[in-house]
């Protein structure tokens, strides 16, 4: 017999929470245990966590409560555990004094339950002890301290009236009612649930903020979500700087809530791109209450308002189901990804219990990093699953049907910036390391919070002056690595460096004429494949235009990362190119770009210590002078701009000019345009 605990999920769908297959179990109406069935040998667990919840479900309607006895692990995997009455066990007392020894509970009761880890992964009950030598009180039961513990399925009740918008002390008695204990322990859950559970403070730090970065600069953006009763649920909010930031990188996004909220217990949801450099970028930071479809819904659509109404091309989250619904509404044309590095640190957790592991770890991951096709990765993955016989692993099934999100066979055709890269998710986790730690408020994250946008911003700068300092040395006799040196960033070339000294490892082997201008280059390349490192002759091919010299690759590396492969270096090479065409050379990439962002004033940007920044505020400062004066003309107009074409010219020109003094900028726009009338 299957008894299944089925109960809707926070996005109002019904699904499995947790199943445990009872054999041969017949249940007794006169047992009178509120649908709780009694223990008995060969029921079974999904999961260990399943087991302790059903049995403390028993223990309470009985009248007693559950500690963990004994457990044992084999290769650092619980396999054993025996849950035991509360009062089992020797009363124990440190006090030399008999008559100074404090009160216990100990009777050493029997009473008992043992599961042990099976092969397939479920846990099986292996015996049971329901005789207890002591008296069993199921009206006081929940005074126990381990019956005041907030189980799952009572979370999940506070969660669907939340959803419903019920009032808390309806929430709150509903649990009581089911829970048979005080609402205290439930009250403190539904601070995380319903709406967002500050401390002391915190409200008041939070708008202090807002209204200190308002004042720094108008272009400062906030929202916030409230619930009928005016609490706050939801909170969005991104400073100028962060705002113009989007529009030079916000072409790729990464979402992610699950770092903080796991090791800090802060539900904080930061919007993060890169740059130019590859280093991290912020555009915008929220506060949710709750991870439901509704809740991301209104902080996508407020994060869509932020940017004037601008959508990435590419969003890249984790594997979350409330996410991926909100995606698909406010974010229909873009390509959802799923991290890899979120997806495959699940691996032993889901795969573990098996005898075969090891082999089947490296089996998914060989099918994942190293298909280079969608046919072949769908070949290994098959291949993988036939063979350790895991076609009823729903985890590995659910993956496989979204393959189209996560595996790098099937989205290397979208630009992702590499954002989806391992090492990057996990510096992204690592932004705000060293500045909040487990007791971090919110009112101290706000302070801390803008240190580490000033230390982002300084490391940007720094390696702004490294690009015009410092230059990777090429590898090469050919003209083309020069274009793309004097043009990248100094990270950005490096990793063009490595894909030209990568040209080693590559083989032209044929050449086939498709017609007058296409040719198509046959590379082979020789790659390491595996823990191992077994090498593989791997074969790629470089389609050729004889009259636009553009070029495309079936690694797609461009097209995913922006950077040249090493297979279409070895064509280039072949014609020895001294120029390629421009659309090869990214302006995402570029050095030589002024970028508009970096000219917004932001409190943590240290504007005013900066002498190119206050030359241009004066300038900005006397435009808006002249513009006062100009706009109810156009002829005024007129030769306001044809002045600012006439400076933007020479600009480009003269560029060995010193820079102007103020005095002598002044006098150039008080004589000729501030003089003149019609």
């Amino acid at each position: 017999m299957e008894i299944q605990d089925l109960s809707p999920d926070i996005d109002g769908d019904i699904k499995i929470i947790s199943t445990m297959d009872c054999k041969d179990l017949v249940l007794e109406e006169d047992q009178n245990l509120d649908g709780v069935p009694e223990p008995k040998v060969g029921m079974t667990f999904n999961f260990e966590d399943d087991g302790r919840d059903y049995y403390a479900r028993y223990a309470k309607v009985q009248g007693f409560g559950v500690v963990t006895r004994t457990s044992s692990k084999r290769n650092g995997q619980r396999t054993n555990i025996t849950y035991c009455c509360h009062r089992g066990g020797k009363p124990r007392t440190k006090a030399l004094n008999p008559l100074k020894a404090p009160p216990t509970s100990k009777t050493q009761c029997k009473a008992s339950m043992n599961l042990s880890l099976q092969t397939d992964g479920k846990w099986l009950l292996n015996s049971i002890e329901l005789k207890h030598n002591h008296e069993l009180c199921p009206n006081r039961a929940w005074y126990l301290k381990s019956n005041r513990v907030i189980r799952p399925y009572a979370k999940r009740t506070i969660e669907l009236n939340c959803s419903a918008r019920r009032r808390m002390n309806k929430t709150i008695n509903s649990c009581v009612i089911d829970a048979r204990g005080h609402g205290k322990d439930s009250r403190n859950y539904t601070g995380n649930v319903g709406c967002l559970q500050l401390k002391e403070g915190d409200a008041e730090a939070m708008h202090k903020y807002f209204i200190k970065m308002k004042a720094d600069n108008e272009a400062f953006f906030y929202a916030m979500d409230l619930d009928e009763e005016n609490r706050l649920k939801n909170v969005f909010w991104a400073d100028a700087r962060s705002r113009e930031v989007f529009k030079e990188f916000g072409d790729v996004v990464t979402f992610d809530t699950t770092y903080l909220v796991n090791k800090y217990d802060m539900p904080f949801a930061p919007f993060v791109g890169v740059n130019h450099h590859g280093q991290l970028i912020l555009f915008g930071c929220g506060l949710i209450s709750r991870e439901d479809t509704a809740s991301f819904v209104w902080l996508f659509e407020t994060f869509v308002a932020c940017m004037s109404g601008c959508s990435p091309n590419a969003i890249v989250t984790d594997q979350c189901r409330a996410m991926q619904n909100a995606i698909s509404i406010v974010f229909p044309n873009a390509r959802h990804r799923w991290c890899l590095w979120h997806l495959l640190k699940r691996v032993p957790e889901k795969l573990k219990g098996y005898n075969a592991y090891e082999w089947i770890k490296s089996g998914v991951l060989s099918a994942v990093y190293n298909s280079l096709t969608r046919e072949e990765f769908e070949e290994n993955w098959g291949n993988v699953i036939n063979k350790y016989q895991l076609e009823g692993n729903e985890w590995l099934s659910g993956l496989y049907e979204e393959r189209h999100r996560w595996v790098p066979a099937f989205v290397k055709d979208v630009f992702c910036a590499g954002m989806s890269a391992t090492q990057q998710s996990e510096s992204m986790n690592a932004y705000f390391d060293g500045y909040i730690h487990s007791n971090t408020t919110l009112k101290e994250f706000l302070e801390k919070y803008e240190n580490a946008l000033r230390k982002k911003v300084q490391k940007e700068e720094e390696e702004d002056t490294r690009c015009f300092n410092v230059r990777v040395k090429n590898v090469s006799p050919y003209g083309f690595e020069n274009q793309f040196l004097d043009a990248y960033t100094f990270a950005k070339c490096k990793d063009f460096r490595d894909e030209v000294a990568g040209k080693i490892v590559c083989s032209l082997s044929s050449v086939k004429v498709v017609d007058d201008r296409i040719s198509e280059y046959e590379i082979e390349e020789d790659m390491k494949y595996g823990e191992r490192e077994i090498l593989k002759t791997v074969t790629f091919h470089v389609r050729y235009n004889e009259e636009s010299k553009e070029s495309n690759c079936t690694c797609w590396l461009f097209e995913s990362k922006g950077i040249v492969c090493k297979h279409i270096v070895v064509v280039w090479s072949r014609k020895k190119l001294n120029e390629v065409p421009e659309k090869y050379i990214l302006r995402r990439w570029s050095k030589n770009v002024r970028r508009s962002y970096t000219r917004v004033k932001v409190s943590y940007a240290n504007w005013e210590c900066k002498p190119e920044w206050r030359r241009y505020d004066f300038m900005l400062d006397a435009f808006h002078k002249v513009a006062d004066k100009a706009m109810d003309s156009e002829a005024k107009s007129g030769r306001v701009v044809a002045k600012l074409l006439e400076a933007e010219v020479e600009n480009e020109v003269c560029e060995g000019n010193r820079p102007m003094s103020i005095d002598v900028l002044d006098g150039i726009i008080s004589s000729e345009w501030m003089g003149r009338s019609d």
